[in-house]
């Protein structure tokens, strides 16, 4: 199983394949990417705004043939409809470079397409917000296990570059939810509405986010307090490790992909070894730290490394990688499997080509990794996968 490479360049690929993962369909997408095949042809970062112009066209046209259902009283068909928009829209906006005129008019669009449309099909979903710092919050989507008393429950935060919205068309929480286990859809700092509604820049120290999400699920009825789990992809693979190491009240975590020592990975980058997530990464990656140079994102991403924290954490961990991940090398998900010395249950899971999922995050083919880490999940907070 391989990725699907329309594009002579890897990152535009990767735009298609999370694109398609999370609900595109392939007909509206050869049509979005015919007309600027040319334009990939100038390298990652150039052509960006004739990928912008194509993908946004189509989904202001579906969001149109969305309202000619609507007046028919078709909210179910509108509804599929804004939902495969809303991922043209953030995919759009997502490869843009900081600062694009037209990126907050994007973004704001795939908002309201997803609520939208999530409201018109009828969407296990909740928009939730919590408080954090001292004048911002936080959102996430909640989706609920079936039945009334306290159900276990997934913290799923972001990558580098995606949002909360992608995390939930992904499928995974209805993947948790099937199995007995809610799940929380998040957008942390330096992601999504953190970063572009609430100007919240990352932070290595997750725990400080992570924790006030535990916060809020301790209080809530629905909730098993005994049973709170943290997962991450891609850069999540940072952020999950690290909360779980440091709040107590986990139970059980996995990652979507290893990020051993992510700041590591920046001076390889520097020397141009592996594949960039995003067009105009450096500019990306300083916006999401909320940097004015390189040298200050260098210091600030110091530490983005799980060197002496794996060992921390006591509960289940899971560790999951692409065996030919193309961003973040395999040998980091063995350091991060050899370091959970004091893990009650480790495992290590390596996706390769006899069932798929071979490249970051499974962009070749979502659907292992999300059975595999939802299995983990129900086996490991008191879940059922039968």
């Amino acid at each position: 199983m391989a990725l699907f490479e329309y594009f002579p360049n890897y990152v535009w690929n990767l735009s298609i394949a999370v694109a398609m993962e999370n609900g595109g369909k392939i007909g509206e997408i050869v049509d979005m990417c015919q007309p600027i095949k040319d334009a990939a042809d100038n390298g990652e970062d150039a052509g960006t705004e004739d990928f912008h112009r194509e993908w946004v066209k189509m989904a202001d046209k579906l969001v149109e043939l969305a309202a000619e259902d609507e007046a028919k009283g078709r909210q179910f068909s509108a509804g599929s409809k804004l939902k495969r928009a809303s991922i043209y829209y953030v995919t759009a906006e997502r490869m843009q470079g900081h600062g694009y005129p037209g990126r907050m008019k994007t973004y704001k669009k795939g908002l309201d397409a997803f609520a939208k449309g999530t409201r018109f099909v009828q969407d296990n979903i909740k928009r939730v917000e919590i408080p954090y710092g001292e004048n911002n919050s936080l959102s996430a989507y909640l989706t609920l296990a079936d039945g009334d008393n306290p159900k276990p429950i997934v913290i799923y935060c972001n990558g580098l570059d995606s949002c909360k919205e992608m995390l939930w068309l992904g499928g995974f929480p209805m993947a948790l939810a099937k199995r007995g286990i809610s799940c929380l859809c998040v957008d942390q700092p330096g992601t999504g509405e953190a970063l572009r509604l609430q100007k919240i820049p990352a932070t290595y120290a997750s725990e400080e986010w992570a924790s006030a999400w535990v916060d809020w699920l301790e209080q809530q009825a629905f909730v098993d307090p005994q049973n709170i789990g943290m997962t991450g992809i891609s850069l999540g693979g940072h952020f999950a490790p690290r909360a779980v190491a440091f709040d107590p009240r986990f139970a059980s975590g996995a990652v979507w992909g290893a990020n051993h020592n992510w700041a590591e990975v920046q001076h390889k980058r520097i020397n141009r070894e592996g594949e960039n997530p995003v067009p105009h990464y450096w500019d990306h990656v300083m916006w999401v730290f909320g940097c004015n140079n390189m040298d200050e994102f260098m210091e600030k991403t110091e530490g983005m490394t799980l060197e002496g924290v794996m060992a921390k954490i006591k509960v289940p961990f899971l560790v999951t990688h692409g065996a030919e991940d193309r961003q973040i090398s395999v040998d980091y998900a063995q350091k991060s499997y050899d370091q959970l010395v004091n893990s009650v249950n480790r495992q290590l899971k390596i996706f390769t080509h006899r069932e798929g999922g071979v490249e970051h995050v499974g962009a070749d083919n979502m659907s292992f990794g999300c059975d595999y880490i939802a299995d983990w999940f129900a086996d490991t907070l008191a879940g059922h996968t039968a």
